[in-house]
């Protein structure tokens, strides 16, 4: 069998409509505008309207992709969906998805990595396209974390938002150069030993609750700067490339301060990081493809440009992708 190489062929995002201030959060809890940005880098994020789901924020971006990718949904054969607070325990909200686009063939699935998920779900839709099994794939990420978070707890409630990003990915013919389309390496990892530093207290077999999201942010930002610099370093030397070579990195939004650390570590310019994490929030698996919606949309990223793709969330896991955009 001759591999394939997946090819990146529109991206989308969508916010909800709300929009939630620093200043509103400091009418709720012991903070200030100036503590969350200086912790976070955060200014502002979007949280859900009543009743509105992570199916409902997910099938917008799916569309947006599809359109920027000039495809119709019924050429989709597979959908993996990242994210860690889906609609229901079951079925996958991925399904609902498919539903909603009218799609009737392929497969549908989630992947739950946390903030990693949607690194995760590209490398396992990658992998079903380089072996052949489907030809075209829509990766996304999209989370409704507001409804995780305890909105006593400072730490946590002023970090999180909700969102949607979406990718379309084709099969496209496997060349031995780096310099052709596609994404060229997919590196992933976990350790189970950090539960405790990132979690939710709660779960079906557990507690039968929903739980809230806990965090030892200290812990969290060393581990992440560390483990982020070794996943981007492996994604180089798997290919044989250089930091100097990366045109843009797009990481996971969780907190300015890991993203200019993590840049400084690696040696790259702090103008070639796309961070939008100041508007949005840390919206976990759906941060990466609202990035790179954000970076396509306002031309910063452009076709032959190489990407590189980096995050870490609970569990611990995290990884890298590399592409040529």
């Amino acid at each position: 069998m001759t591999p394939l190489r997946s090819v990146v062929c529109g991206v989308g995002g969508y916010l909800p409509a709300r929009v939630m201030r620093n200043a509103e959060l400091a009418n709720m809890v012991d903070t200030s505008d100036e503590w969350i940005v200086e912790r976070s880098g955060i200014h502002e994020r979007r949280i859900v309207a009543d009743g509105e789901m992570t199916s409902d924020l997910a099938l917008q971006a799916a569309r947006a992709a599809l359109t920027h990718a000039g495809m119709d949904a019924q050429e989709i054969d597979l959908i993996v969906l990242a994210t860690a607070t889906p609609d229901q325990t079951f079925p996958a909200t991925a399904t609902k998805v498919q539903a909603a686009l009218g799609i009737k063939q392929g497969a549908a699935f989630d992947v739950q990595a946390v903030c990693s998920g949607f690194v995760y779900a590209l490398a396992v839709a990658n992998n079903f396209i380089a072996m052949g099994q489907f030809q075209k794939a829509l990766v996304i990420g999209a989370e409704t974390f507001s409804r995780l978070l305890d909105w006593q707890d400072r730490t946590t409630c002023v970090l999180f938002g909700d969102g949607a990003g979406a990718m379309v990915l084709k099969a496209g013919p496997f060349t031995e150069t780096l310099a052709d389309r596609g994404i060229l390496t997919t590196h992933l990892y976990a350790d189970g030993r950090h539960h405790d530093l990132l979690y939710v207290d709660g779960g079906p077999s557990s507690t039968g609750t929903t739980g809230h999201l806990r965090m030892n942010g200290r812990e969290v930002f060393k581990h992440a700067v560390n483990n982020l610099t070794q996943a981007v370093n492996e994604a180089l030397s798997a290919t044989g490339l250089s930091a100097s070579g990366i045109d843009w990195i797009v990481p996971h939004q969780a907190n300015k301060r890991i993203i200019d650390a993590t840049a400084r570590k690696l040696g790259i310019p702090l103008e070639k990081v796309v961070q939008t994490v100041g508007q949005h929030g840390n919206t976990s698996a759906a941060s990466i493809p609202l990035a790179l919606d954000a970076a396509v949309r306002d031309g910063r990223i452009k076709t032959g440009d190489l990407v590189l793709l980096e995050a870490m969330g609970g569990g611990f896991t995290w990884g890298s992708a590399l592409i040529r955009w």
